[in-house]
């Protein structure tokens, strides 16, 4: 989404604050770049958190590679300070997920229970 001024040309590199459809725009945009992964189930993306899961350590590391290069190509990045590597459990909007599945984080069913 660029725009032209009478002296330049400007393309954001994050969304802007208020514009209603970006979230909705950027997911559709994550979505179609992960298409093919997420419909094997091997990616979840919502906006801009990812999970990669694979049964087996064996070709976790590639696909990791595989997401992070086509976000690259479509010059999107990855704060490497806020991802988690190979963990057995991950806290990922509001629950828990992990090798038994999903469950409630203790905090929010703890407010639904006092």
């Amino acid at each position: 989404m660029a725009f032209t001024t009478p002296e330049e040309s400007f393309e954001p590199t994050v969304m802007f604050f208020g514009l209603t459809n970006s979230p909705a725009t950027f997911q559709a945009m994550m979505n179609e770049l992960l298409r093919d992964l997420i419909n094997i189930e091997k990616v979840a993306a919502f906006i801009d958190n990812f999970i990669i899961e694979t049964e087996m350590e064996e070709g976790h590391d590639e696909l990791v590679v595989e997401v992070i290069r086509r976000l690259e190509e479509n010059d999107l990045y990855v704060k490497l300070e806020k991802c988690k590597w190979k963990v057995q459990e991950v806290r990922f909007l509001g629950v828990v997920i992990g090798p038994e599945g999903i469950k409630m984080e203790k905090e929010k069913v703890r407010g639904v229970l006092e």
